[in-house]
């Protein structure tokens, strides 16, 4: 993934302690699949999901409906690490390109805003699988994540 700087620093200087804690209060990601915020950088996030047979198609690769939550949690945290308190990202839309069958131990995915704007920000995700100690690029999003109030704050 190329590392074109975001447009934006940080907002909230306090921003990956308030990434990390959505992070695990989204049930999905955090207890269903099992993943791991492994590092959040302004702009940027890695996130790994231990495979297991319940993510396994009926060919033996991971479905790619948890390929695709992993791609645009990767980038909506990486949007996330750009605004300031009191503010999400939803996803407006996004493509995501599968390039080859995900075998392996673990899931990698690598979040980075390309373009932070006011409103939108657009955001790639390049998901690896992890096989016998090497990464295999398996799919790669492109996204454009809203920013919108977050319904959480102040309560």
């Amino acid at each position: 993934m190329s590392k074109t700087p975001t447009t934006r620093p940080p907002r909230d200087p306090d921003y990956e302690r308030r990434v990390r804690k959505s992070f695990e209060g989204q049930p999905a990601m955090s207890r269903l699949f099992g993943a791991k915020m492994v590092s959040v950088a302004p702009g940027t996030t890695e996130i790994h999901i231990p495979l297991q047979p319940d993510f396994m198609q009926q060919m033996g690769n991971v479905h790619g409906g948890i390929i695709g939550a992993l791609a645009d949690s990767a980038a909506g945290y990486a949007a996330l690490t750009l605004l300031e308190v009191g503010q999400e990202v939803v996803t407006v839309e996004y493509k995501i390109n599968f390039v080859a069958p995900a075998f392996g131990d673990l899931l990698i995915g690598r979040g980075h805003v390309v373009r932070a704007g006011r409103t939108l920000h657009v955001c790639v995700a390049e998901i690896f699988a992890r096989r016998a100690g090497e990464e295999t690029l398996v799919a790669y999003m492109t996204t454009t994540m809203m920013v919108v109030a977050d319904p959480k704050h102040g309560k």
